[in-house]
């Protein structure tokens, strides 16, 4: 039987939840017993060992040298880790810069194994966007994107996704006074393309598209009308083109229950737009997808969690959604 491609987790920020929530997932027996790929951990033995002990929980691994991943056929439907060194003192410390070479070194080895197609799947853990991205990438979504080859889009899409509903911002993390003038048709149109063909390939849906306007209640008296010189003539030509894409709806009355289950998707305009009625609807129930990459790159809806370190209390709900989903994949 033709084994899959392994799938690779970066464990990202040291000194976060992640490896908490992971453990908690991989040992539950419905995501066990459901695994059709080999796993790659990607981060340093010694932090795992150091936080299963604190945890009082571990999981098994075996570990394997990157250039032992051209022999494919030992990959076998269990947990390999590349080794990444990091020097620590305690198991969980403060997040700081000190973090910052071993993630980066962390993302390099996952981006080179993709690049050369070795996998085609990536989960990495949140990490602290002060201390390890430069001005240049404003958040993780685009670091790795920028890092990739064979891209099929110009910019990354984010995709929040949940069972019931995705959304997702037409811009990420920038200062809203830089919103407007980042916003285009062309923009709206491929964010909306690569949305589509994302629901048709992966999840075998047309979808219902819903856009937001940017103005309050969708109006404003300036001659400068966002929703008049974009998004209504994006919707425009999308609707020529056989999209099932509607709007744009004004934010304060859309996310009502009637309204959000006529739509499989729903684009905001700018992060917190969407983000933040997203996460109220269904809190840690999510996952962070990339678009516009040649692999499928996932992540957990939260960040490291400081407050968390260590107390053995962290939910593991967005995490194993992920590993729900990937296994749901053909």
């Amino acid at each position: 039987m033709k084994l899959n491609k392994p799938l690779l987790i970066v464990l990202g920020e040291p000194n976060s939840v992640f490896i908490e929530i992971l453990i908690k997932t991989l040992n539950k027996k419905s995501i066990k017993n459901t695994m059709k790929y080999p796993i790659i951990l990607i981060g340093s033995r010694k932090l795992i060992l150091a936080q299963q002990k604190t945890l009082n929980k571990k999981i098994h691994f075996e570990k394997i040298k990157v250039t032992e991943l051209n022999v494919k056929k030992f990959l076998k439907r269990k947990i390999y880790l590349i080794d990444v060194e990091y020097n620590f003192k305690k198991a969980f410390e403060e997040i700081s810069f000190k973090s910052k070479n071993y993630i980066s070194n962390c993302f390099k080895i996952a981006i080179k194994l993709l690049n050369n197609k070795l996998s085609d799947k990536l989960i990495n853990g949140p990490i602290s966007k002060k201390h390890f991205l430069s001005k240049k990438h404003p958040g993780i979504t685009e670091y790795i994107f920028d890092k990739s080859k064979n891209k099929i889009s110009k910019k990354p899409v984010m995709l929040l996704y949940n069972k019931e509903l995705t959304v997702s911002p037409l811009t990420t993390h920038i200062p809203l006074k830089n919103v407007s003038k980042s916003i285009s048709q062309k923009l709206i149109i491929q964010n909306i393309n690569i949305i589509n063909n994302f629901y048709k390939k992966i999840l075998k849906k047309n979808p219902k598209i819903a856009i937001l306007g940017l103005n309050p209640h969708c109006e404003t008296k300036s001659k400068y009308n966002e929703e008049n010189l974009f998004i209504k003539p994006a919707i425009s030509k999308l609707r020529k083109n056989k999209r099932n894409v509607y709007g744009p709806f004004s934010t304060d009355t859309f996310f009502i229950k009637k309204n959000i289950l006529k739509f499989d998707n729903v684009i905001g305009i700018y992060h917190d737009q969407v983000l933040t009625p997203f996460k109220t609807l269904f809190g840690f129930d999510a996952s962070n997808i990339t678009l516009g990459l040649p692999f499928l790159r996932i992540s957990v809806d939260h960040g490291p969690n400081e407050t968390m370190l260590g107390k053995n209390l962290s939910s593991p709900k967005s995490l194993e959604n992920i590993f729900k989903f990937i296994n749901s994949l053909k």
